[in-house]
């Protein structure tokens, strides 16, 4: 399990290069015995390496550009590479312009040192939560290999090449928890910052409103340093907090409704282990916090502002679609100005809301997922199916969006558990101290080895 802290001391100590780390994690993608093939679309080998090269060069003359330097890692296929097309996990943009630039948030991993080894699958144009690319194939989850589960999407490859140590992170975006839902159900950690935290040009949009850059990788404070940097900030450490004293508050309304006997069991056994520690976990009647699907009816934000980027690309390459995903783009074609201005005031207004009853506490505790990964064949195999596991794995996941706010998904699952993950939420702004208190937890649960069973 790759981290900043670990690789970092190691390649100060000498022990390793960053040669050796990216030869190491390009080994494990082409692995014809692993899902390299399936949770990357391209790879960067020669230039990767020409980059760890003249890391461990730097380093040699005592030049370390930040806690990342040297450390691989990976790129959604929405991010825009210089001379690269940006295809965001279609074929319908094949034809599509090369990028001109690096979009911001790479460019300041690049700056960082970081060594970008890959593209990593995604949902089409990242319009799921299940994973499925019909074009590229699916990844399949770390957990129970042999069965064949979903990774969860939209950021799909980047979830698996994180829990295959195939990068020490995979930057991922998020639009309804499409970095946190399958980081919970591969059994990793990821960051859904404030919106506007991390710059978002040069990231193939679903929705203005609701996208967000954020990344996946296998400690808190991993991605605490990413996210740090990816915001133009020193990835200075996180302020220290004791679990004891924390205000933990459980909001009680549809995010604890029809869970799966894992996830409950999961969830339960967490905030037992936090009420323990001396943490103060408040369940509070939160009814007005299932308003949030009410937002997302008919598409909501994601919808209108979808089908605005794609209607000319659907008027003459509609047949090279993911079926799935085109149909969820058309369905909002007729949805009104009116009804998209008064969707802007119903979110403020729920927002005002959900902070005044969040005020006294220092984070929102729900599971990230209702459920634990179901199999590729089981949500895959009618639209009947897929469309209902979709809204079932982003149930929970779409509220942070919705409230603009940002939060972490840790790993709760016990040993040979299926994955679980425990969301640690905060409202917009809150993102440091949220993941503070996110790091004070993830101590307090003791280490995680629910991706062992494969």
């Amino acid at each position: 399990m790759w981290t900043v802290a670990t690789l970092g001391t190691e390649l100060a100590a000498g022990k390793v290069t960053s040669r050796a780390l990216v030869e190491q994690a390009l080994g494990r993608i082409a692995d014809p015995a692993g899902e390299g093939t399936r949770a990357f679309l391209k790879t960067y080998a020669e230039t990767a390496l020409a980059e760890a090269d003249h890391s461990d060069r730097l380093r040699r003359a005592g030049i370390v550009r930040s806690p990342v330097e040297g450390i691989p890692i990976s790129l959604k296929d929405l991010y825009d590479v210089a001379g690269d097309v940006t295809r965001a996990g279609s074929k319908v943009r094949d034809d599509a312009p090369p990028a001109v630039a690096d979009a911001p948030a790479v460019a300041r991993l690049r700056a960082a040192g970081a060594v970008i080894v890959g593209r990593t699958n995604m949902v089409e144009f990242a319009f799921g939560g299940v994973g499925l690319n019909p074009h590229y194939g699916t990844p399949r989850n770390p957990y129970d290999r042999k069965t064949g589960r979903v990774p969860g999407g939209s950021s799909s490859g980047a979830a698996v090449a994180v829990a295959d140590g195939m990068c020490a992170m995979g930057l991922g975006s998020d639009t309804r928890g499409s970095v946190r839902l399958p980081a919970a159900l591969c059994g990793v950690t990821g960051f859904k910052p404030t919106a506007s935290r991390i710059p978002r040009e040069g990231a193939f949009p679903l929705s203005w409103t609701l996208d967000s850059v954020g990344p996946l990788a296998n400690t808190v404070d991993c991605c605490a340093t990413y996210d740090a940097i990816l915001a133009g900030s020193a990835p200075d450490p996180l302020p220290a907090l004791a679990v004891k004293g924390l205000r933990l508050m459980v909001p009680k309304c549809n995010l604890l409704d029809e869970l799966d006997p894992q996830v409950a069991k999961a969830f339960e056994r967490a905030l037992s282990t936090l009420s323990k520690a001396g943490a103060l976990v408040a369940e509070v009647d939160a009814p007005a916090f299932t308003q949030s699907l009410e937002l997302y009816k008919n598409g909501g934000f994601a919808g209108a502002e979808a089908y605005l980027i794609h209607r000319k690309l659907l008027e003459t390459r509609a047949a090279g679609y993911d079926p799935r995903v085109s149909k969820r783009v058309v369905l909002a074609k007729d949805f009104s100005a009116a009804d998209y201005i008064q969707l802007g005031f119903d979110r403020a207004a729920f927002i005002r809301a959900a902070e005044a009853l969040g005020a006294p506490y220092d984070a929102m505790l729900y599971p990230t997922v209702a459920a634990v990964a179901p199999t590729i064949e089981e949500a895959g195999r009618a639209d009947d199916d897929y469309f209902r596991w979709n809204m079932r794995l982003l149930r929970n996941t779409g509220l942070g969006n919705i409230l603009d706010g940002c939060g972490a998904t840790l790993p709760c699952q016990a040993p040979g558990e299926a994955p679980v993950g425990l969301s640690v939420a905060g409202f917009s702004g809150t993102d440091r101290r949220v993941l503070a208190v996110a790091r004070a937890i993830e101590g307090a649960l003791g280490p995680h080895t629910g991706r062992a069973a494969r």
